[in-house]
């Protein structure tokens, strides 16, 4: 385990979450100590859900607009992915049912969680929790889109496998998380593909 000595911890923004620049003191492996700093963002801690169907071989995904990805190039900012939301004061479970109701409509009581990851550990402090979870047409309780007083706008999208697997392939799907989630279900062959 390395020692760490924190000097300093200031708040740089807490506009919408917080952004914090550490400056802390590091013990390498010769003994030496050396002085670094860095920003983390903290947002909270969220959770993901994958909504498969084994009889229609298809997923649930979901299309919004993303601000940062539209600022790092893509044309116009809205991506593809799996169903996500921040923890809040919920359990991940408790969260990502609420998550999938609002979002895609679809009211899901059973949920597997299949991992958990850090998404991007050089300066965010969020763990993502990850699941899985069997969808009929019979859960579907409204149209889903989100909630219009969060400013969310979301297009639900029932895909193939086989073609939300190829839309990794061809760059349509560039979300890490659903990548993931898409990676495991064929990985563990809980759905399958055509080849």
């Amino acid at each position: 385990m390395p020692e760490i000595k924190i000097v300093e911890d200031r708040i740089l923004s807490d506009n919408w979450y917080t952004l914090r620049k550490l400056t802390f003191d590091y013990k390498l492996p010769n003994g030496e100590w050396q002085r670094q700093q860095r920003e983390c963002y903290d947002r909270g801690n969220g959770a993901v859900v994958l909504l498969f169907n084994k009889e229609k071989n298809a997923v649930i995904l979901i299309r919004q607009f993303r601000m940062p990805t539209y600022l790092n190039g893509n044309t116009d900012g809205m991506l593809i992915e799996a169903c996500a939301g921040l923890l809040d004061d919920l359990s991940p479970e408790e969260c990502i049912k609420k998550e999938t109701e609002e979002e895609t409509g679809y009211r899901i009581l059973n949920v597997e969680k299949v991992f958990e990851s850090y998404m991007s550990p050089g300066s965010v402090t969020e763990i993502l929790y990850f699941f899985i979870a069997e969808y009929e047409p019979k859960m579907k309780v409204s149209e889903g889109g989100g909630h219009q007083e969060e400013h969310e706008n979301i297009e639900v999208m029932e895909i193939p496998f086989d073609k939300a697997l190829t839309m990794i392939k061809t760059g349509q799907i560039k979300d890490a998380k659903t990548i993931m989630l898409l990676q495991y279900l064929q990985l563990n062959k809980i759905a399958s593909t055509r080849s």
